[in-house]
């Protein structure tokens, strides 16, 4: 019995929600055997999915353990999604250069940042954990991003945004590129304080911001 168009929305949306991987593969496969479009799935029902994920987890409903399985449950139909959106030429929002830094090899927090980004439209790179300064500069001049990530997960760590700050001026870079910082530990007193053009708290927040910061950039370059 071959489901509808609608049920497999609903199934994709329901499944992600409570990270159901397998079913959420199995589910994208048959959509695409029904001729449904990639970015049907992703706009209609995983994205949404995602979103209510991160609802959840602001009004407490949800904790990361729950917004982790959501995210890896879609990122395994991003992995096979992927390849055709990019086909289909689905506009990319911007470009998203993201890492933690030198001396901290937490990347949770950062991954699920990547797979909702990801979702939200943006092209990711990550350069992984334990990133130097100096990788950071090479990584904005090889890949021209519009947004770079800067993550901390140990309050011991927090100091190298300065360095990566320092790093960017020096390259002559800072003012090409936005800088959102992130971690357990940050804080929008310390990302000020770092000269830092955005924080965001968690997952979701960070997608919210940085549309709002790319937009703002945008708004300000004479076309």
């Amino acid at each position: 019995m071959s489901m509808t168009p609608e049920e497999i929305l609903k199934g994709l949306y329901d499944e992600t929600l409570i990270g159901n991987a397998p079913r959420v593969l199995e589910l994208t496969g048959e959509g695409l055997a029904l001729g449904m479009e990639p970015q049907t799935l992703l706009f209609e029902a995983l994205i949404p999915s995602l979103e209510e994920v991160g609802a959840r987890f602001e009004r407490g409903d949800f904790f990361v353990p729950e917004m982790l399985i959501a995210g890896r449950a879609m990122a395994g139909a991003m992995e096979v999604l992927r390849p055709l959106l990019a086909e289909t030429g689905v506009e990319t929002i911007g470009k998203f250069l993201m890492g933690t830094v030198k001396g901290d090899v937490h990347d949770i927090g950062k991954n699920l940042v990547n797979i909702m980004l990801e979702g939200a439209g943006f092209e990711v790179i990550d350069l992984g954990v334990q990133v130097a300064p100096e990788k950071f500069v090479s990584a904005i001049n090889e890949h021209s991003p519009d947004i770079v990530g800067f993550s901390a997960f140990l309050t011991t760590t927090m100091p190298m945004f300065k360095a990566n700050m320092n790093a960017l001026e020096k390259a002559g870079i800072r003012n090409d590129v936005i800088v959102m910082v992130g971690g357990a530990p940050v804080t929008q007193e310390y990302a000020d304080a770092v000269g830092a053009d955005g924080y965001a708290a968690d997952a979701s927040q960070t997608v919210k911001r940085a549309k709002a910061l790319l937009h703002e950039k945008r708004a300000k370059v004479p076309a």
